[in-house]
């Protein structure tokens, strides 16, 4: 063949392919918000990809946003299934935030109040919303990773827009620019669930409320045929219409209904899978929901299949998490908070190379603090690393009243109000005071300045006390023994207060010091009908102490372990026995928790501590007995025996419980418990040998919204006694 003919063949055929490419029509893809039924629009994506159709524009609104994005982004539908499967959409829906990215007094926000409300000029308030949604926030993040420098939409893999609504206009706003993590959340944050995002100075919510299914606008980029995929739910019957709830839901989805009537007929391909059994929170049942857009789809496959073309977008290197190297990290101004502390509770600094796990934990430290009510990051380009740029906008409530209730047979009832007030006096601080109102009046006081890894400092002030039938006097029977009797009512006060300092070592580690002033006093009014004071001194020591916690939970943990030690140094004493010397308190304890099996875990304990001195103060010993109460002093629980009941200056204790979660926050475990205690213990090598003391427990416990409410019955092969123990609430 002749060169000329061949040059001739070469552009007739160029010119044929041009043709055809300009023949093919652009296919746009509609998917409507609704919720955990958005699901669906999975199950759709299967069959578009397993026909194998070329999509040249995506549109979404609220979940159909989330999942568009993801396909967008270059993720196919079979990936996207396995991340929503993965997904624990109950913590995306609480903001589930760990229990090891919370400092000492977020674990006690936690592990003590049932009930916390914003408090404002003597007025109490409500959130503005259940979650801020950071958990969502860090998932999409680290799903977005190939594509988080690209700020024009219309450049990703699939040209990409979704939908949100101006909440103080009542627009409706067209997002497809910017940072592609913050446009999806703002399209899915619906009113009341998730708090509004701002992006350019506008505050915006669920695109749903104002356009759940952007047919006219993906028209107008240039589809020339839309495929539509609807998720929302149609009117209900009368007999559907139960309560206000329902009522009230079908008036709000009147408009959008009839708006749906509409823009049905600007769509090709128009699929509604069947999912009226299913809600906007059905998240559990998101395996069927999927099936349920799958059967939709596959029932359209002959509508379909006139686009396919056997089209199949090369996804490699597209998608998946990977680690970034964070060349500087780009803080606000403001008013209450250093960029140290910011800083301090990321864990990392700039100029360090992190994976998104890293970066989930730091925010979600941030998140734990509660001092800010609105909060984004993006990721801009640094040459061949990024800047983490934080968005914070700081929560203009300071103060906090919380409420908590208690019941042990220790301390008895106990209803505790708490006022707590952020940037009291400085930036960075946090005044919390305590007051247990009930059979025994005690207070806790912490103030705190926080400065992330720079050093930090607060006072503490607290008051604790009991009046109980007791087993032993803290003085080595000296005062039961003559008396012929086994135990005695005493009334116990302690009054601690403390200055300390303390910092975070290795980004993981809490270490500090300090000062402390202690006032004992013990007392009984029943011993030979009249007053009785064994102790009423005050002491002066110096302490430092280290400590680790990563336990997931603190009365039902599934994992983690946790590791604590301190060295008190006890130096004058007012002296009322007449008795004291210098000595020293030396404690330590480590629990491990792992799981064994499906909601199976075993939880190891060891305890540890001595006095150490040639004169000790009886009434600074270890004291063992009971169960379901907080630890104050060197009082602590042993199962098997009473309260107060085992008392040395020495002991070492082992417990090992094993705890099955047999219906959801219910739990059955059977515990036992191995003490050595006595004076002067760790002088020769008898603590190695077989425990003398021993008990034994089975229990039941409920995770509530006031706390464990837990029941144990526990003997000791010992004593052949037997004890029932019942608590209720936080233990505080």
């Amino acid at each position: 063949m002749p060169y000329s003919l061949r040059r001739f063949s070469f552009f007739l055929l160029l010119f044929a392919s041009a043709a055809m490419a300009q023949q093919r029509p652009k296919i746009g893809l509609v998917l409507s918000g609704g919720g955990a039924k958005g699901f669906a629009h999975i199950g759709v994506l299967k069959v578009i990809d397993s026909l194998g159709i070329k999509i040249d524009y995506i549109g979404g609104t609220s979940m159909g946003a989330v999942v568009g994005g993801l396909y967008a982004s270059g993720y196919s539908a079979q990936q996207i299934d396995s991340v929503f499967r993965s997904t624990d959409f109950d913590e995306l829906l609480r903001d589930y935030i760990p229990r090891s990215s919370k400092n000492f007094f977020e674990k006690r926000n936690d592990e003590l109040y049932a009930i916390s409300l914003p408090f404002n000029k003597f007025r109490l308030g409500v959130p503005t919303a259940l979650s801020k949604g950071t958990y969502n926030y860090n998932l999409l993040a680290g799903l977005a990773h190939k594509v988080r420098h690209q700020r024009d939409f219309s450049k990703l893999p699939i040209p990409f827009f979704c939908i949100a609504t101006d909440i103080e206009t009542g627009e409706e706003v067209v997002l497809d620019n910017g940072y592609l993590v913050q446009a999806l959340q703002a399209s899915s944050a619906f009113p009341s669930l998730f708090a509004p995002v701002e992006i350019n100075g506008r505050i915006l919510v669920d695109g749903g409320v104002i356009d759940n299914y952007p047919v006219e606008e993906i028209r107008r980029r240039g589809a020339d045929i839309v495929i539509g995929v609807d998720v929302q739910d149609d009117l209900k019957t009368r007999d559907a219409l139960k309560d206000a709830t329902r009522i009230l839901v079908q008036i709000s989805n009147m408009d959008m209904i009839q708006k749906m009537k509409e823009k049905r007929h600007l769509t090709d391909v128009y699929i509604k899978p069947d999912i009226t059994d299913f809600t906007v929170v059905s998240f559990s049942d998101g395996e069927a929901i999927i099936a349920r857009g799958e059967t939709a789809a596959r029932a359209k496959a002959g509508e379909l299949s006139k686009w396919a073309t056997g089209y199949h977008l090369d996804r490699k290197g597209l998608t998946g998490c990977d680690s970034l190297t964070v060349k500087r990290i780009i803080t606000p101004r403001l008013d209450n908070y250093t960029r140290s502390y910011l800083i301090g509770k990321l864990r990392f600094k700039p100029g360090t190379r992190i994976s998104y796990g890293d970066l989930k934990t730091g925010i979600n430290n941030l998140n734990a603090t509660q001092n800010f009510s609105a909060m984004s990051f993006s990721l801009e380009p640094n040459d061949s690393g990024d800047d983490l740029k934080l968005n914070l906008t700081e929560n203009k409530t300071k103060a906090y009243l919380k409420f908590g209730v208690h019941y042990d047979k220790l301390y008895k009832s106990a209803l505790l109000t708490n006022l707590t007030y952020k940037s009291a006096l400085i930036k960075n601080d946090v005044a919390s005071f305590d007051l247990m109102l009930g059979d025994n009046l005690r207070y806790n006081f912490d103030y705190y300045i926080d400065n992330g890894y720079y050093l930090s400092y607060g006072v503490r002030s607290k008051l604790t006390g009991f009046n109980r039938n007791v087993g032993t006097d803290f003085s080595d029977g000296t005062i039961l023994g003559p008396l012929g009797i086994d135990s005695f009512n005493i009334d116990f006060s302690d009054w601690t207060n403390q200055i300390y300092f303390q910092t975070i070592f290795v980004q993981k580690y809490l270490i500090g010091c300090g000062f402390e002033h202690k006032y004992l006093r013990i007392e009984s009014e029943t011993l030979g009908n009249s007053d009785a004071v064994f102790e009423r001194s005050s002491y002066l020591s110096a302490f430092g102490y280290f400590k680790y916690d990563s336990l997931d939970d603190k009365y039902f943990p599934s994992k983690g372990w946790q590791v604590t030690g301190d060295f008190q140094s006890f130096l004058h004493s007012t002296n009322y026995t007449r008795e004291f010397e210098p000595f020293s308190v030396a404690r330590m304890s480590l629990s491990v928790v792992r799981p064994l099996f499906p909601k199976t875990t075993i939880r190891l304990d060891q305890d540890a501590g001595s006095q150490i001195g040639e004169r000790n103060v009886d009434f600074f010993n270890f004291v063992l007995g009971g169960y379901g109460f907080a630890e104050v002093g060197n009082i602590k629980p042993f199962l098997g025996y009473d309260f107060l009941t085992l008392n040395g200056d020495s002991f070492i204790k082992t417990a090992l419980t094993f705890d099955y979660e047999f219906a959801r926050r219910n739990h059955l475990n059977i515990a036992a418990n191995y003490a050595q205690i006595r004076d002067r213990l760790f002088d020769d090598t008898e603590w190695v040998s077989k425990p003398r003391y021993s008990g034994y427990a089975l229990g039941y416990g409920v995770e509530t919204v006031i706390g464990p409410i837990e029941a144990k019955y526990s003997w000791s092969p010992e004593t052949h006694r037997d004890f029932f123990w019942f608590s209720v609430g936080f233990w505080f």
